[in-house]
């Protein structure tokens, strides 16, 4: 096979991309090959920025909306937006809402991107669901294991595509790694070390003042009232041109956030679903950090897998590991304990942004035109997402939790089930 870099992949045709997706599910075509799509951003953050410059590489397509609650980003939004137009000669123009639905309810618009913080994406993708729009939604899936049950069931209901950014899975390295375990090349799978960080900890951050063109109501959405801190939101500047120099905390914090483990659990979970052919299950059993001396939560699985949080090395990844033999991949990174177990010549190209060169996007674009699954599908994408929060209710509860991923409920545990759900504010409803 020629090596090509990611960077010359996404420049590609679209017929150049046919093949990427694992999940043939074919359905009725929503749009011709030659037709342009035309696609609307919720969420105007840093992580819609690579997203912007990723897409817009794609022959024949357009971003022609942007919706965000913060006045500055819907500026710079345009900004971008008209220079990248300018240059390719386009004369589209890209309008902006403050409200979501506004953009939703475009009939132009053939697919929409989510990027927003994590607690909106439930409710923000069901609407886009019920525009009949397709999605390309940012990881993790959901806040909640019921608003990802309830994702699934509103997409297939309405035959639509939704690609998961859980890009990992259209790294060649991390493929090959996943073909190896999968073809029995490692011999029988013990364990898988997924490590990806810490669960949240208690918003303790000083309360500041809101800027005047955030709507901090509308911000926080579904979520109970907390107060505002910039690091929630990084400072961005429009002149001179000054963009966010660290990711939005949210993340990391109890309430709006599932920490780390849910953040790049999306990432290395995900890929230690993949390997064991869990997209539509998973573990049996969870068991936190502390517990029995333990240093690190696992996930148990019937066939006796442990997929373990534990670093063993440098930075976040996976190894795959059994009595003989192991793999560990990293993005840009892959090592194994045989050279049998290696790419024949090495997938990355260092001189691409990851967020922006990897064929992830493209993928999506055509199974918007083949009406296929792509490579993340929805399933997998709540499915992987749901160990992050199983892990963190877990760890809350202090106690190992055995878990029915059939029923997708815990086994006799009404203590435990009461956080499969959170309750909404009002005026919010799932």
């Amino acid at each position: 096979m020629t090596k090509i870099t990611r960077k010359e992949f996404i420049r590609t045709t679209i017929a150049g991309a046919i093949g990427l997706s694992v999940f043939p599910l074919l359905k009725s075509c929503k749009a011709s090959v030659n037709d342009t799509i035309r696609l609307g951003i919720i969420g105007l953050g840093r992580q819609s920025g690579y997203l912007i410059e990723g897409f817009q590489r794609i022959p024949g397509v357009k971003i022609v909306a942007g919706s965000d609650v913060y006045g500055i980003k819907r500026k710079r939004f345009e900004n971008r937006i008209r220079r990248i137009h300018e240059n390719n000669g386009l004369t589209v123009e890209a309008k902006t809402y403050a409200n979501y639905q506004d953009l939703l309810g475009r009939s132009d618009i053939d697919a929409v991107i989510i990027a927003t913080p994590d607690h909106w994406h439930a409710i923000q993708t069901l609407d886009a669901c019920r525009a009949g729009m397709d999605i390309y939604l940012e990881k993790p899936l959901t806040f909640t294991i019921q608003e990802g049950i309830r994702l699934c069931e509103e997409v297939r209901k309405r035959d639509l595509v939704l690609s998961v950014g859980s890009q990992q899975r259209s790294d060649m390295n991390f493929q090959h790694a996943r073909k190896m375990v999968q073809a029995g090349n490692l011999g029988s799978l013990t364990r898988i070390n997924a490590y990806v960080g810490a669960p949240p900890r208690p918003y303790d951050l000083p309360e500041e003042q809101v800027p005047a063109d955030l709507d901090w109501d509308k911000w926080l959405g579904p979520n109970p009232y907390i107060h505002y801190n910039s690091r929630l939101n990084p400072p961005i500047s429009l002149d001179p041109v000054e963009n966010e120099t660290f990711w939005a905390e949210w993340r990391y914090y109890q309430g709006i956030g599932g920490g780390f483990l849910c953040d790049w659990g999306a990432h290395n979970f995900d890929q230690a679903q993949w390997a064991l052919g869990m997209d539509n299950s998973g573990p049996v059993k969870v068991i936190p950090a502390g517990y029995e001396g333990q240093d690190y939560i696992s996930f148990v699985y019937e066939n006796g897998v442990v997929v373990a949080n534990e670093n063993f090395g440098s930075g976040f990844g996976v190894r795959y590991q059994s009595q003989d033999a192991w793999i560990e991949v990293r993005r840009g990174e892959y090592k194994a304990s045989d050279p049998s177990l290696i790419p024949p010549e090495s997938n990355i190209d260092e001189s691409v942004e990851y967020e922006t060169g990897t064929p992830h996007l493209v993928d999506f674009i055509e199974c918007l035109k083949t009406r296929k699954d792509p490579i993340a599908p929805v399933e997998a994408g709540h499915r992987s997402g749901s160990l992050g929060i199983l892990g963190n209710i877990a760890t809350q509860l202090g106690r190992p939790l055995d878990w029915n991923p059939i029923k997708q409920d815990f086994v006799s545990d009404s203590e435990a089930r009461k956080y499969l759900h959170r309750e909404y504010r009002e005026g919010y409803k799932l």
